[in-house]
Order: structure tokens, then C-alpha cells, then sequence
């Protein structure tokens, strides 16, 4: 069967990372973990799972930090997880099976199911929230994206979805929430001015609207309870944000 190579970008994630390791340890080839400048315990963490552990602190996005990362794997396949995220039994399974299989051309897809403050969410556009995170090492890898950066992989690819839940823990209270969306704003902001982007605060006001249309009417977030209502509330703030920082970044343009 063809090898497999579990890669990870992390910063200070000794609260999650043996949880996160402890499903896929037994069952992996390797482990390689690229960090950007930990100062908590994660490093020693690592270490003791065996992991092959590398340091990069000239931080160029999220995109860029993972294709340093893959360039340390060594196994026929990589699988990216996050360290607040969790293997299934079930997935684990899928994802042997694909590896068994070894079908050329192929990239894989799998199903987050978040956690949110105590609570899975089933409904408000996030579930299944379909990421590709399986692949062939030499076929496809993540683009230059500063935040949500994605796999880039040739058209002639198939995208296949794996059965099995990856868990995703995503945040922890509502400070964690709030510095987590304002990082990802600023990436987002910049990468946009950068591209030549400009935005109005209307257009902030209009979109963060829509965002709270459809993650809880369109969505059916209000089958998610308060947790549901609260990360409508909460992701139609960060909308705003993103526009209003790219607004004042580039407003004397």
C-alpha cells in the first residue's frame, strides 16, 4: 500500500495537538509538522509522537507555509489536518481504502463537522464543509493564498469524497473567536489590496446582511439552536470587518 504522510502547519497548539495526533499515530507513516514560532510546549509535543519537526518564522501566509511544509514530506500521499481537528474511525477507513485503491489523478475531498461552543453544527452552510486534504505528494499542492488557501491540482483531476466526519474543534470561547476572525480579516484585506481590490462600508453593511440571511434563514441556522444564532451574529460582524479594513487600507488610493 502506498505510504502516507500526515503535514500540519502549526503555531502554539499544545492545547489540541496530541488530541489531534492521538487518531492518526498508529495508522500513519509519518508525521511532519512545520511551526512558526511556538512558545508553548507544542514542539516538545510533536517530538514525542514521533513527528519530524521543522521551524519556519519568516511567515508569508498560510498558503506559502504549506508548500514549505509538503516539500518536507517524504510518503506517496499527504494528508493535511489542523491541529483542532480529529480523524473518525470512519474516515481513517476511507481513507485506507483510497489508499489501497491508488487511483491516478485523484484528489479527495473530506466533510468537517464542527464543534462550536459545545455544539456540532448541522445546518448554517457549514455541514459537510467538503476540504481537500488527500492527495498524491507530486500532483497537486496549497496556492500562494495569504488566508484560505486552497489545493491547487490539474483539470484533468477527479475529486472524490471520502465517507467520515473529520472532526474540527474550532473555537474554544468567544475571545478565541474574536482574535481567530480579526487575523483572518487582515489577511484577507491585505491580500485583497494587494490584488488591487478596493471595498466601500456600504458594500461591508450589504454584505454582512447576506451573510446573516444565509447562514440563518437560507441555512437553516436556527436549527443550530444558540449556538446557530450566535455564529450568525458573530460571522456577520467579522464580514464587516474584513470590508471595513480593506475600506481603510486602501481609502487614500
Amino acid at each position: 500500500m502506498p505510504t502516507l504522510t500526515v503535514a500540519m502547519i502549526v503555531k502554539n497548539e499544545a492545547q489540541d495537538l496530541a488530541q489531534c495526533l492521538d487518531t492518526v499515530k498508529d495508522w500513519v507513516d509519518e508525521i511532519v509538522i512545520l511551526d512558526s514560532g511556538s512558545t508553548d510546549n507544542t514542539q516538545q509535543i510533536a517530538l514525542n509522537y514521533g513527528a519530524k519537526f521543522y521551524q519556519n518564522t519568516d511567515w508569508q501566509g498560510f498558503g506559502k507555509q504549506r508548500q514549505l511544509a509538503q516539500q518536507y514530506v517524504t510518503s506517496d500521499y499527504v494528508l493535511w489536518l489542523d491541529a483542532d481537528e480529529r480523524v473518525t474511525s470512519e474516515l481513517q477507513q476511507s481513507i485506507q481504502h483510497a489508499l489501497r485503491s491508488n487511483p491516478q489523478n485523484t484528489v479527495y475531498q473530506i466533510g468537517r463537522l464542527s464543534e462550536v461552543f459545545g455544539r456540532k453544527i448541522r445546518h448554517s452552510g457549514w455541514y459537510p464543509d467538503y476540504v481537500v486534504r488527500l492527495y498524491k505528494t507530486d500532483y497537486a499542492q496549497y496556492g500562494d493564498e495569504l488566508v484560505h488557501e486552497k489545493v491547487h491540482y490539474p483539470k484533468e483531476a477527479k475529486l472524490e469524497k471520502l465517507q467520515g466526519d473529520l472532526l474540527h474543534f474550532t473555537y474554544k470561547d468567544i475571545h478565541h473567536y474574536l482574535v481567530k476572525s480579526a487575523s483572518y480579516a487582515k489577511a484577507w484585506s491585505i491580500q485583497k489590496a494587494n490584488a488591487g481590490k478596493k471595498a466601500t462600508l456600504f458594500q461591508g453593511i450589504t454584505h454582512a446582511i447576506g451573510c446573516f440571511m444565509k447562514m440563518y434563514i437560507f441555512k437553516a441556522g436556527f436549527l443550530d439552536g444558540k449556538q446557530g444564532l450566535l455564529l450568525a451574529l458573530l460571522s456577520t460582524h467579522s464580514t464587516f470587518v474584513k470590508y471595513a479594513d480593506l475600506w481603510n487600507r486602501t481609502r487614500d488610493q
